[in-house]
């Protein structure tokens, strides 16, 4: 077991998951949060995780980003993506030299972080496991799902390798790669269905299984399997999804059953709907669709590829974040039409 510390920045569904889960297992974890009563309770009565695969509380030495001291080699970054910025400018003092971020976000915030800290000092994670933010103190994990680690440039090194090591006590099927960012293009096409699950009520299994939307399926995701073979990269598939499967080479009983697979998987989970439908229809707040699926527009559109249903599902979430439009499953049938 690692002596050192790690430092999770963001302490919401995912880092906290994760903290909660490091601690138990006799890791040295701090964490680090902006909402001063989440903060408050973990240092209080401890950070509580519950669900189907654990019910357990934990205490963590938790911060306000200014109470924060002293240099960390390991540093987690789980906050939501609009933040990064603002996270690595708090974070970057408590950077040590040799010392490295590794992004547990969705997106591809691994460039930004590099630009930030230096390719060296960079790490890349991809993870799918479901959980939920629900209150100070309060995260549901949902289920078990992808986790994977690697260096943005490839290479296999000793840190990966103690990360790795570290994450197995959290995910006992957690990978390390040499092709992380053929991971994160996966979860970035997943994505698009996450983001059409937000604009209904129905679950993400039952939204995925509309048999009428299969087309739209097949659409969307080609548009996001075209854009990363643009960038030169084959997304890796996961839990179900099979990326393949919608791009020019797959065929419609190879879609049908990643459908059906995937539609499996997340009915099997706790978590019911994505974090996006709880952004907009729980908490009231404006996604992260700027820094996840409409990058798949911006760099398709660098490389002169048309992404019109990812467009107009980008376009369709901002009217609900502004109020001019209600989530509906009826949403769906428009964004197909």
């Amino acid at each position: 077991m690692a002596k050192e510390p790690f430092l999770i920045w963001g302490v919401g569904a995912i880092g906290g998951t994760i903290a909660a889960h490091l601690a138990r297992a006799g890791h040295e974890v701090a964490v680090v949060d902006t909402a001063r009563d989440h903060v408050e309770m973990i240092r209080t009565r401890g950070l509580h995780v519950f669900g189907p695969l654990a019910d357990f509380t934990i205490r963590i030495p938790a911060f306000l980003p200014e109470e924060l001291m002293g240099k960390f080699r390991r540093i987690l970054l789980a906050v939501k993506t609009p933040t990064t910025d603002a996270a690595l400018a708090g974070l970057l003092p408590h950077l040590a030299d040799d010392g490295y971020v590794a992004s547990f976000q969705n997106g591809l915030c691994e460039r930004r972080i590099a630009e930030v800290v230096g390719p060296a000092r960079t790490m890349g994670a991809f993870i799918n496991f479901g959980a939920d933010w629900h209150g100070p103190g309060e995260i549901l994990f949902g289920n078990r799902a992808a986790v994977v680690v690697g260096e943005i440039d490839g290479h296999m090194t000793l840190r990966l390798a103690e990360l790795h090591s570290a994450l197995l006590d959290f995910e006992p099927e957690a990978i390390q790669t040499d092709r992380v960012f053929a991971h994160l293009w996966g979860k970035l096409a997943y994505l698009t269905l996450l983001y059409a699950q937000a604009l209904g009520d129905l679950g993400i299994g039952d939204c995925i299984a509309r048999p009428e939307l299969r087309g739209l399926w097949g659409e969307i995701l080609g548009e996001a399997n075209r854009v990363a073979h643009a960038e030169g990269e084959t997304p890796i598939g996961f839990d179900g999804f099979d990326p393949e499967a919608f791009g020019v080479n797959g065929t419609l009983e190879r879609q049908n059953l990643s459908i059906a697979r995937m539609v499996e998987f997340n009915r099997a989970s706790a978590k019911t709907h994505s974090g996006i439908w709880r952004d907009l229809a729980v908490r009231k707040r404006k996604t992260e669709v700027a820094q996840q699926i409409e990058q798949i527009a911006l760099i398709g559109a660098s490389h002169g590829i048309e992404t019109p249903r990812v467009r107009k599902l980008v376009t369709m979430i901002r009217e609900i974040e502004n109020g001019t439009r209600q989530i509906d499953d009826a949403n769906l049938l428009e964004l197909a039409a």
